[in-house]
C-alpha cells in the first residue's frame, strides 16, 4: 500500500506540527487557537499511533526475514518462520485499521440532533405511523441514555401527529441516526379498514445535526415573529394566551411553528433551535452538491424524496432498499431496537467508503 503509506508520513507530519504549535507559549495564550489544535490532535493520534505501529511491524519482518536468510541453525530458522506467519497476520489486521482511520470523519458524527418526522401521503393512517415512529426513535435515544426533548408537535384527533419535532442528545447521535433521513413507508390494513384491504402510507424523515450559535448566524433583522394562541387536535384552544411562535427566516423562506410550551419565551428559543439546524443543513447540501460523486458512493443520499424503507406489518417485516436488508421483526424494531439496521448501513457506508478510497 505505497500510496497509503504516503499518505499516513504525510498524517504524521502534521500530527507533529501541531505538536510543536501546541508546545508554543503564544499559542497557549491564545486559548481559540490552542482548542482547536487539541481537537486536531486528538483526531489524528489514534491514527499516528496505528501508523507508528505500522513501521514498527515492517521493521520486525525484514529482520526476520534477514534472520532467515542468514544461514542460521533450523531451531532459529524454524523461529524465524513462525514470527513471520505471524507478523503478516498482524500486517493485514493493521493495513484494515489504518485504511479506516483514513477515512474523512464527518465533522458533524458528535453532534446533537433535530429529528424532524411528518406525516406524508396517507392521511390518518400516516398520522399515526409518524407517532409510532416519533416513539421508536424515542426510545432507541432512551436505551442509549441520550436525552430526547419535543421541541414541535402537530397533533390530530386519532392519536397521530402531522409533524413531530424531537431535539436528542447524546454522544454520535448524529453519527448512528444520519443515515434514517428520507420516506419511510408503512403497509398494513388501517384500524378504520372494514375490507381488510392493504394500504400504503409514507412518513418523511429529516436528521438535522443540531447547529451551535457560532456556526450559523442569525440576522434578528432577516426574522418575522409572529405569536397566536396555540391550538390542540380538531383546532380546540390549548390555552389562553398567544404563546405560541411562527418564525419566518425571510432569506430563504423558512418557516419554524412552536407551540408545545406555555411560555412564549421557550416556544421562540425552540424555533430558533430548529431553524438554525435547517439553515446549517441547506449550508451542508449546498457543499455536499459540489462533491456528487462521493456522496453518490455512500449510503443513500439522505434526501427526503428518497424511499429508504418498508415496515410491512402483514408479513412482520422491515426492509431497507438501499442496502436489500430484510429482518422479520418488526416489533422488536417498533420497541427502538435499531441497532441491527443501523450498524448494518454504517458498516455499508464504511465499506463503500473505503472502496472509494483505493
Amino acid at each position: 500500500m505505497p500510496e497509503l503509506v504516503e499518505r499516513l508520513k504525510a498524517v504524521e507530519e502534521r500530527f507533529q506540527e501541531i505538536v510543536q504549535q501546541m508546545g508554543d507559549p503564544v499559542v497557549i495564550g491564545d486559548q481559540p487557537r490552542f482548542q482547536r489544535l487539541a481537537r486536531a490532535h486528538a483526531d489524528l493520534e489514534p491514527l499516528v499511533e496505528a501508523y507508528r505501529r505500522y513501521r514498527k511491524l515492517l521493521a520486525d519482518t525484514e529482520e526476520a526475514k534477514t534472520l532467515l536468510g542468514s544461514g542460521a541453525e533450523d531451531d532459529m530458522r524454524e523461529l524465524a518462520e513462525t514470527e513471520l506467519q505471524d507478523l503478516a497476520v498482524k500486517r493485514e489486521k493493521l493495513e484494515e485499521e489504518l485504511k479506516v482511520l483514513l477515512l474523512p470523519r464527518d465533522p458533524a458524527d458528535e453532534k446533537d440532533i433535530i429529528l424532524e418526522i411528518r406525516a406524508g401521503a396517507g392521511g390518518d393512517e400516516a398520522a399515526l405511523f409518524a407517532a409510532e415512529l416519533a416513539r421508536m426513535y424515542s426510545r432507541f435515544a432512551e436505551s442509549r441514555g441520550w436525552k430526547v426533548e419535543v421541541l414541535s408537535s402537530h397533533q390530530t384527533g386519532v392519536g397521530g401527529v402531522k409533524e413531530a419535532i424531537l431535539g436528542i442528545e447524546g454522544r454520535g447521535a448524529y453519527s448512528r441516526l444520519k443515515f434514517e433521513s428520507g420516506v419511510h413507508r408503512v403497509q398494513r390494513v388501517p384500524v378504520t379498514e372494514s375490507s381488510g384491504r392493504i394500504h400504503t402510507s409514507t412518513v418523511t424523515v429529516a436528521v438535522l445535526p443540531e447547529a451551535e450559535e457560532v456556526e450559523v448566524q442569525i440576522d434578528p433583522k432577516d426574522l418575522r415573529i409572529d405569536v397566536f394562541r396555540s391550538t390542540g387536535p380538531g383546532g380546540q384552544s390549548v390555552n389562553t394566551t398567544d404563546s405560541a411562535v411562527r418564525i419566518t427566516h425571510l432569506s430563504t423562506g423558512m418557516v419554524v411553528s412552536c407551540q408545545d410550551e406555555k411560555s412564549q419565551h421557550k416556544n421562540r428559543a425552540k424555533a430558533i433551535k430548529v431553524l438554525r439546524a435547517r439553515l446549517l443543513e441547506l449550508a451542508r447540501a449546498e457543499k455536499e452538491a459540489e462533491i456528487s460523486q462521493a456522496r453518490r458512493q455512500q449510503v443513500g443520499t439522505g434526501d427526503r424524496s428518497e424511499r429508504i424503507r418498508t415496515y410491512n406489518f402483514p408479513q412482520g417485516r422491515v426492509t431497507d432498499h438501499r442496502i436489500g436488508l430484510t429482518l422479520h421483526s418488526l416489533p422488536r424494531i417498533l420497541e427502538g431496537d435499531l441497532e441491527e439496521l443501523i450498524s448494518s448501513l454504517a458498516a455499508h457506508d464504511q465499506s463503500e467508503r473505503l472502496r472509494a478510497l483505493m
